[in-house]
C-alpha cells in the first residue's frame, strides 16, 4: 500500500478472535492501527508490549485490529493462535488470514508490519520490524492532535 491510499475492506477472515470489526467500524472518528503479527514470528512477540501500550494508553483516541498472517503451515493452527494471543495480552479483535485475503489487500510482506491509519481511512504512516515504536507513536501523536485541532 502507499501512503495516502483508503483502507481496504476487512473481509475474508478464515476466523476472528475477540469480536469482529469492520472497515466502517475503524474508520471515521478516531485514528487506526491495524498490525500484522504471526505466531511464529519471534519480533512480534517483543513488540507486542509496545503495541498493547499504545492500545491502552489511546484507549479512547484510538482502533485496533490485529491481523494474524501464517507464514507456514504450523502458524494456522488456532489452539496455538488463541494461545500466544492470551500470553501477549492481544484484546483487540483479530482477523484470522490464513487464505492471506487482507495480508493481500494491503499488499503486505512482513510481520510485524504496521499500518496507521487517519480518520478518514487514509494511510498515513506504515513500518515494518520490531523496532521503531517510538516513531509509530509519534505519527500516531499527530494523527490525533489533527483530530483534536480540527475540532
Amino acid at each position: 500500500m502507499r501512503l495516502r491510499q483508503p483502507m481496504p475492506e476487512i473481509s475474508g477472515a478464515t476466523e476472528w478472535l475477540n469480536g469482529e470489526v469492520s472497515r466502517e467500524q475503524l474508520v471515521g472518528k478516531k485514528p487506526a492501527l491495524i498490525h500484522f503479527w504471526s505466531i511464529s514470528c519471534h519480533l512480534c512477540k517483543v513488540a507486542m508490549p509496545m503495541v498493547n501500550e499504545l492500545r491502552d494508553t489511546y484507549e479512547d483516541k484510538l482502533n485496533v485490529m490485529a491481523v494474524h498472517m501464517p507464514r507456514s503451515e504450523h502458524d494456522m493452527k488456532m489452539d496455538e493462535i488463541k494461545q500466544a494471543a492470551a500470553e501477549h495480552q492481544i484484546s483487540q479483535p483479530i482477523f484470522i488470514d490464513d487464505e492471506l485475503k487482507l495480508t493481500d489487500a494491503f499488499e503486505n510482506q512482513y510481520v510485524p508490519a504496521y499500518y496507521l491509519f487517519d480518520k478518514n481511512g487514509l494511510l498515513r504512516h506504515f513500518q515494518a520490524g520490531g523496532s521503531g515504536m517510538k516513531m509509530l507513536e509519534k505519527r500516531l501523536v499527530r494523527l490525533i492532535d489533527e483530530i483534536e485541532n480540527s475540532d
